[in-house]
């Protein structure tokens, strides 16, 4: 059982420019997953694809096996998810002459993840027969009680009405908010499957408090205090 390990960048930030190298905690933020996929020890290899040569370089310092440079119609605003990685898979395989069984995507902007995390997602993949796993937390949110949509006439109404009302969240049916954290693959699926959900995919449920996706300025700060915090506790013990 091979697995391959990647970690898209792309260099064009709108909500904090150059987060992906931006210095959290001590350490650039691409950093952060590249340490964790190496301490997982579930990788025969570790890719970081970018069009930037700035991440490239960050992550040749932190010693990836490969560095794909990614091309110019896939480091647009608008350029799917699965393209970006199936295209970095290709080079890597193309590269190594080897076919990876397993295939793990790390989002940079998740940092908050821990190689248990990582574990417990492939884990649940070979282990079920799944074709492929996303994490997810529990959503704040239910789309069954607390919801709302503004129809065309601006008429407020549940987003997912139930055919009985229902007066406490917790009697709703069980909803996720998909953390943007790993994604993991069989090789066939994710180079046959036009989007991320199919019949047999599965949901790795990970915590809020390590589900932060950095998309503002925001979430760079408290995922930061979050950090220092953490790493205090750790040395005062």
């Amino acid at each position: 059982m091979k697995r391959l390990c990647t970690i898209c960048a792309r260099g064009g930030s709108k909500g904090v420019k150059g987060k992906n190298v931006r210095m959290l905690a001590g350490k650039p933020l691409i950093a952060h997953s590249i340490e964790q996929a190496r301490a997982s020890g579930l990788f025969d290899t570790l890719a970081v694809s970018s069009d930037s040569d700035e991440i490239l370089e960050v992550a040749r310092k932190w010693e990836c096996d490969y560095l794909i440079k990614r091309p110019d119609e896939l480091a647009t605003d608008q350029a799917a998810k699965l393209p970006v990685i199936r295209h970095c898979v290709a080079e890597v395989e193309r590269l190594s002459e080897e076919t990876f069984d397993t295939l793990v995507d790390l989002d940079a902007t998740s940092p908050l993840r821990t190689p248990a995390d990582i574990a417990g997602a492939v884990r649940l993949l070979e282990e079920s027969g799944a074709g492929n796993v996303l994490t997810a937390m529990p959503s704040r949110r239910s789309p069954y009680f607390n919801l709302v949509e503004v129809d065309a006439n601006g008429i407020v109404h549940l987003s997912k009405p139930l055919s009985e009302a229902i007066v406490r969240r917790q009697d709703a049916p069980k909803c996720y908010d998909m953390n943007a954290s790993i994604y993991v693959w069989r090789r066939p699926v994710l180079f046959q499957s036009a989007g991320l959900f199919n019949a047999d995919t599965r949901l790795y449920v990970m915590p809020e408090e390590r589900s932060i996706d950095i998309d503002s300025e925001m979430d760079f700060r408290f995922v930061e205090h979050l950090m220092i915090s953490a790493n205090s506790e750790i040395k005062s013990r």
